[in-house]
């Protein structure tokens, strides 16, 4: 139990940083401007599900993905670790990413959107993939595999929430409430991002020094 705690932890933390669901409250009100209270709730709902899905789908299919590619996990990390910092930075200039849909388009396509943007990709976009691919990795039994998944479920499920009281938190935080909250996070998804790019350096750089000493 004390061994999966930390994993539990990183888990939670780099997830809930990476969806970021104050970032995608603003974005989601947006998006949803011109829809009733039942419309909205069905469109975050759905954006959840398949956010959910889409997240596991990579979790479960990564390693298929390296073997095909013939990429190698510690690569992966330092790429994802330079993705996080980049996005981490935005965060930390407290950036929220707007999009403008007319009211006629929100109306006609409110299938479309809890799809596409709003669960891809702004819910679960290439940072919470990615993560979802290093992390699986790191889950060598059940037990790491079942928390990874139900922290997931977790951060959707709060994620969820967040946007059902959307309105309620926007009008509570204010613009500057939701952009220091923006900061912090990109603090922590930075930090991750360090550890990310260093568990991915260590091994290379060990198997260079290996294959020279072997010379």
């Amino acid at each position: 139990m004390q061994e999966l705690l930390p994993y539990a932890l990183l888990c939670f933390t780099s997830f809930f940083t990476l969806i970021n669901p104050l970032g995608v409250m603003p974005i989601f009100m947006t998006l949803t401007s011109e829809l009733t209270a039942q419309q909205r709730i069905k469109t975050a709902r759905k954006a959840l599900v398949v956010s959910f899905i889409t997240i596991s789908c990579f979790a479960l299919g990564g390693q298929l993905l390296f073997a095909f590619f013939h990429i190698s996990v510690d690569s992966f990390r330092i790429v994802g670790g330079i993705i996080f910092l980049i996005m981490g930075m935005d965060m930390l200039q407290a950036r929220l990413s707007r999009v403008k849909v007319g009211k006629d388009e929100v109306k006609s396509y409110v299938e479309d959107i809890s799809v596409t943007p709003l669960a891809i990709p702004m819910i679960c976009g290439p940072g919470a993939l990615t993560n979802a691919i290093v992390l699986m990795d790191d889950a060598f039994d059940l037990q790491r595999q079942i928390v990874l998944f139900s922290v997931v479920f977790l951060v959707l499920f709060i994620t969820y929430w967040v946007l059902y009281f959307a309105s309620a938190l926007i009008r509570l935080l204010g613009d500057t409430g939701i952009k220091v909250m923006m900061r912090l996070m990109g603090l922590i998804i930075m930090v991750i991002a360090v550890e990310f790019i260093i568990a991915g350096i260590k091994p290379i750089i060990f198997d260079i020094s290996q294959q020279l000493n072997a010379t």
